[in-house]
């Protein structure tokens, strides 16, 4: 399960941190992302701190992961998607403009520590007018802990290798997308 990061310190924060950027910049670079993309975000805070998936909450991780990304996206043009847990259906946080723009029907829930998770209260708490909505479409996505987010990505997801495989001790998943090969052997593709 990792070297265990224990969650409460400054020396910890800071290198999750330092790990959250640099696994995101390491995606960017090769997702292409153009301006209002959307990248979603699964992150289980427990198995950032080397438990259980959904057994050790930390607002402290959440929130360190969440603004980390939420700079990122800022600097970057994108819209955040922070993927709920389990016991919300895996429903995501969005800025009430990106549901709007995008047309995704808003629902009535807001996250809590223990149903919705530490990284989607974050969210909550932290984006400028926080909307839940039950399904999205995302070109790009990072899963922190194995939180399940291809559900939430636009077909066809290609995996992402980046140079560091953890965030504390949560296995790290990227991906991106791109558009689906049609046609058969006379076709032609652009990428």
């Amino acid at each position: 399960m990792g070297d265990g990061i224990a969650p409460k310190t400054d020396e910890n924060l800071t290198e999750i941190i330092a790990q959250t950027r640099q696994i995101c910049m390491e995606l960017l670079e090769q997702a292409h992302l153009e301006k209002q993309d959307i990248l979603v975000i699964g992150c289980s805070s427990s198995e950032v701190a080397a438990h259980r998936i959904g057994s050790y909450s930390s607002a402290e991780i959440g929130e360190a992961i969440f603004r980390t990304l939420q700079d990122i996206a800022s600097e970057h043009e994108i819209s955040l998607a922070a993927q709920c847990c389990e016991h919300l259906n895996r429903a995501l946080i969005v800025e009430k403009e990106t549901a709007k723009r995008c047309g995704y029907p808003i629902v009535n829930v807001i996250p809590q520590l223990k149903a919705g998770g530490s990284f989607a209260a974050a969210a909550y708490r932290c984006m400028a007018q926080p909307v839940a909505v039950e399904t999205i479409r995302a070109q790009a996505g990072i899963d922190i802990g194995d939180t399940l987010i291809g559900m939430h990505l636009v077909p066809v997801a290609v995996p992402v290798r980046t140079s560091l495989a953890n965030i504390g001790s949560a296995h790290v998943v990227c991906a991106r997308t791109r558009p689906k090969y049609i046609g058969g052997e006379r076709a032609v593709y652009s990428v």
